[in-house]
């Protein structure tokens, strides 16, 4: 459509302000106007380059188990060779030549193994827990058998009503196994105790995960009976074996959306942070923005989507929120990401692993560590999700993951002890010599994990206020405080433009999304 006689302010260029701005483009008279407070796309699902290394901030499967989104991607960057059966392992030797020109293929996505494994007193175990004869082995006859009873108990008297995270967890695994592989490492992400943490916070992230679930995945896995599809349409999503994953990182899919926006007529104005929202009875009138040269303007549209923080949009409102409101958002909890990229010679387990040994050594796109007196909560292995992220074959380049507040003293130090603090610990876990270290950088997000805790169980006047702005559409992590995939945010953008072109109520069933029976299996199997 090229009359374009209505405009939408579209507030944030990560993956809802993206997939909301190419499907008002797509699919109606509407024109938006993108405005991205960095210099780059992708919000948390970006990809930083580093001296031609790249960083892939948080781990991003590509894998939803909505067609739509799936569908949508591809056709985006379509999977390399178009057939599921290509195989897994890629490498700088593989060309990715098209058929029929014999050029090299960019833009395309790869079909990666999930592999993702915990550490815990020294050792490495299955993500999510695999309860197989090498778990077994790993964990010992003693340990083994007091998570068995543990379990049990667990099972014949449950903790009734769930009320905390913790609650939840040990429904679903017992006390034993909780304390071993769940409760470290999610209160180094969230820094309370998960006896603070809602058990709703579980139903959405954790969903249909429990001993039995894993007992009859790991049987249909013996028996031959596993969905090898890309799609996995019958696997619970923690369970998934196989994802997409484009050749560049998580950023190249965006950046390509982001093309595809301009081309079809979309603006998209980086360094330009909204300060200010001014409304006029049940409307937004205008936005305010400020570009990086500090100079402020204001513009008008006739809808606003929103992806940026709920507390900063409540906190720019012009008449100010009720009183309430604003001390609700206030105190809203979010959790923010810090990650440590390292270049290495090699690694030191084991002996020591070389780069070109990683695939049969050491597989893992992320390892959670379990391990108390570090802070490092995860490890990602930039290799594994794509050989593409990496520019010397030779090297290994790891992400180190920290959870924080902004205040923390390891957010506000400077990268040199940051850096030093990091090698520190990993040499600590035994993953690391010094003198094997080439190269390293510092990446900070602000706002990366929207908590549920705080005033978050109040979060519903929030809601019920905002939505007294018809034209105000609320998507994405940030947008309506929910810690969402990359997919639950993309549906809700989907949604809402659904909804324009119908002629309904824009956010119409967006807040359900990521509530449906197919993301909390638990509904119907207590197990």
């Amino acid at each position: 459509m090229t009359d374009r006689t209505r405009t939408a302010i579209v507030i944030g260029a990560g993956p809802a302000g993206l997939t909301a701005a190419l499907e008002l483009l797509e699919r109606t008279d509407i024109r938006p106007i993108v405005l991205e407070a960095s210099q780059g796309v992708g919000g948390i699902s970006r990809t930083h380059v580093h001296d031609g290394n790249r960083i892939d901030l948080g781990g991003h499967r590509f894998f939803s188990k909505s067609d739509r989104v799936m569908t949508w991607w591809q056709r985006i960057l379509p999977i390399f060779g178009e057939d599921e059966d290509l195989p897994i392992t890629y490498h700088h030797k593989t060309r990715m030549v098209h058929p029929d020109t014999g050029e090299e293929v960019e833009d395309c996505m790869l079909v990666r193994n999930r592999v993702s494994r915990i550490l815990w007193r020294g050792t490495l175990f299955d993500y999510p827990l695999s309860l197989n004869a090498a778990t077994l082995r790993k964990l010992g006859l003693g340990t083994t058998m007091l998570a068995g009873l543990s379990y049990l108990r667990a099972r014949l008297a449950p903790v009734r009503p769930e009320e905390s995270l913790e609650d939840f967890i040990i429904n679903r695994f017992g006390r034993h196994l909780y304390g071993a592989f769940f409760r470290d490492y999610t209160e180094k992400v969230w820094g309370v105790p998960c006896t603070d943490i809602p058990a709703d916070w579980g139903r959405q992230r954790i969903k249909g995960v429990s001993i039995s679930r894993v007992l009859r995945h790991a049987l249909a896995k013996a028996f031959g009976r596993r969905d090898g599809s890309v799609g996995q349409k019958g696997t619970e999503t923690s369970l998934i074996e196989r994802f997409l994953y484009p050749k560049y990182g998580p950023g190249h899919m965006w950046e390509r959306v982001a093309d595809r926006v301009v081309e079809n007529g979309g603006d998209i104005r980086f360094g330009h942070r909204v300060v200010g929202l001014e409304t006029d009875g049940n409307r937004v009138a205008g936005v305010v923005v400020e570009d990086g040269e500090g100079v402020r303007s204001r513009l008008e549209a006739d809808y606003v989507f929103s992806t940026m923080a709920v507390r900063d949009l409540v906190a720019g409102l012009s008449p100010a929120a009720p009183m309430p409101v604003q001390e609700v958002c206030d105190a809203l909890p979010y959790r923010d990401f810090l990650i440590v990229g390292l270049l290495l010679d090699r690694l030191a387990l084991e002996g020591g692993i070389r780069a070109s040994e990683l695939a049969e050594r050491l597989p893992d796109n992320w390892i959670y560590v379990q391990e108390p007196g570090v802070r490092v909560g995860r490890l990602q292995i930039f290799n594994n999700w794509s050989p593409y992220m990496v520019r010397d074959p030779e090297t290994i380049w790891v992400g180190m993951e920290f959870f924080l507040d902004e205040g923390d003293p390891l957010w506000t130090g400077a990268d040199a002890d940051t850096k030093q603090f990091a090698i520190d610990e990993l040499c600590r876990l035994g993953f690391i010599e010094k003198n094997d270290v080439r190269d390293a950088t510092v990446l900070r997000q602000k706002k990366a994990y929207p908590a549920y805790f705080g005033s978050y169980e109040r979060f519903g006047e929030v809601r019920e206020f905002l939505s007294g702005f018809d034209n105000l559409i609320l998507l994405g992590r940030n947008g309506q405080h929910r810690y969402n995939n990359q997919d639950h945010s993309m549906l809700t953008a989907m949604l809402a433009v659904d909804n324009l072109v119908a002629g309904t109520s824009p956010m119409a069933g967006v807040w359900e999304v990521n509530t449906e029976d197919d993301y909390h299996e638990e509904k119907r199997d207590g197990g």
